[in-house]
Parts: structure tokens; C-alpha cells; sequence
């Protein structure tokens, strides 16, 4: 599976704060084998992100946009929006299952607003903006991406 990170964080993409949360998931992911082809650092901008999901899944070179951050609830959350306005389709159990199994561990998740979509052929996962969040976010859901991704490139699914 090809895979892009995107950190979307203003005080990241300035310089300001180290990166934490985009290696954390480059790292899972290549632990299972996924091929991290590239991996981004952009500002909680809209129009900025976007244009760099519609630029990504528009390339065909990517199976999946791991975005990290800006899920919250804050002014500057603009990540799930974002998504929605460039998405040919939600995938509301991806997002519901992210929230659901990290409630059990931190029960503030249910506040994350990440959504999955799809982008002609590429997922779209919004994660959240911390580590671990992001981390077991994705944890909770890999099982799922292979065939998503399969059935996404026109696989049959008997």
C-alpha cells in the first residue's frame, strides 16, 4: 500500500513545534509494511489543504492520505471540512470505529471530528493531531484499509 502523511499543523508547518505526530504514524505504517512515498508538513489553511489532498489523490500515486491533525474543535480545526469539500464519498464506519475504540483508552476522543472518504482512487483518513491518538486511530482500522483500498481499485467483493 502507498501511503501519504500529511501533518496539518500551523506551528509545524512554521517551524515552531517539532513534529510528532507525523513520524509516529510514518512509522506504523511502515511497520506494516506500507510504503510511505511522501509525507507533508501544511498549515491548519483550507484552501491549503485542500489543494494538497485533491493534488495527492488526483496523482494516482497514492493508495492512502493519512492526514494528522486539526480534528479537534477548536477554531483552527479545519481538517474534516477540508476533506469533505474535495471527497467523492464518506465512509462514516472507518471514522466511527477510529472514535469508538479510542474512547475506550481516552475517553476525550469522542471529541475528534475526523471523517474517511474516498478521492477517485485513494482513501482519505483524518487522525488526530496527537501521537498516540493518531497512532491507535489508525491501529483500529488497518485491518480494514487492504481490502477498502481493493474494493476502491475495482476488486470484486463477493
Amino acid at each position: 500500500m502507498r501511503v501519504a502523511v500529511l501533518t496539518i499543523s500551523d506551528s509545524v508547518s512554521k517551524g515552531e513545534r517539532e513534529d510528532a505526530s507525523g513520524p509516529a504514524v510514518v512509522a506504523f505504517c511502515r511497520g506494516l509494511g506500507w510504503e510511505v512515498t511522501t509525507s507533508l508538513r501544511i498549515p491548519d489553511d483550507p484552501a491549503a489543504i485542500r489543494k494538497n489532498l485533491r493534488e495527492l489523490a488526483d496523482s494516482g500515486r497514492v493508495d492512502l492520505i493519512a492526514t494528522t491533525g486539526g480534528t479537534g474543535i477548536s477554531p483552527r480545526d479545519n481538517t474534516p471540512e477540508a476533506t469533505q469539500a474535495i471527497a467523492d464519498r464518506l465512509i462514516p464506519g472507518i471514522a466511527e470505529e477510529m472514535r469508538r475504540k479510542g474512547a475506550e483508552k481516552t475517553p476525550t476522543a469522542i471529541l475528534s471530528r475526523g471523517i474517511a472518504a474516498t478521492r477517485h482512487k485513494s482513501l482519505i483518513l483524518n487522525l488526530p493531531g496527537s501521537p498516540k491518538g493518531a497512532v491507535e486511530s489508525l491501529e483500529a482500522v488497518a485491518h480494514l484499509l487492504s481490502h477498502a483500498i481493493q474494493v476502491l481499485h475495482g476488486a470484486r467483493h463477493d
